[in-house]
């Protein structure tokens, strides 16, 4: 499972000219689904994006957690993240999950964040989605449950 966070002081997404989910300040999350991943990387992925203290403290440190700061979570499905594009010049998708049992995962991620106490908008799985963001810092760190950086 791999994850885009993205330290925002707003984010939103719309499907259709809707807005299916929008935020203040927090973390746009883009998660991308791989076709071994099992609940454990769901907890593992969760967890950490939950943790990261990269909102400044009093003295300007980062050192400050998502809940530390009251913020929010944007989620959005993305399985181009799994597009291997080593060879050639179009992405192969192969490992990324079937939608059927990414979508499961998906679902399970959002509750799992929810269940830290942390409130989270979503896109729609499967849509055509329009993404927009304010990254703050900008900090943008990858998050993967399988791999070390």
């Amino acid at each position: 499972m791999r994850a885009v966070v993205q330290r925002v002081s707003r984010a939103s997404v719309t499907v259709n000219g809707e807005i299916t989910g929008q935020i203040d300040q927090g973390f746009l999350v883009l998660l991308g689904v791989g076709q071994d991943d099992t609940q454990d990387d769901v907890i593992y992925l969760a967890q950490k994006a939950v943790g990261l203290r990269v909102f400044e403290d009093a003295d300007g440190k980062m050192n400050l957690a998502l809940s530390d700061v009251k913020g929010k979570m944007l989620v959005v499905s993305q399985f181009t993240l799994l597009g291997d594009c080593r060879k050639g010049r179009r992405p192969s998708f192969v490992n990324a999950a079937r939608p059927e049992a990414a979508d499961v995962l998906y679902q399970s991620f959002v509750a799992e964040v929810k269940g830290h106490g942390i409130e989270v908008a979503t896109g729609r799985f499967q849509q055509h989605m329009d993404v927009e963001l304010v990254n703050d810092g900008p900090i943008t760190l990858l998050l993967d449950s399988k791999k070390e950086f």
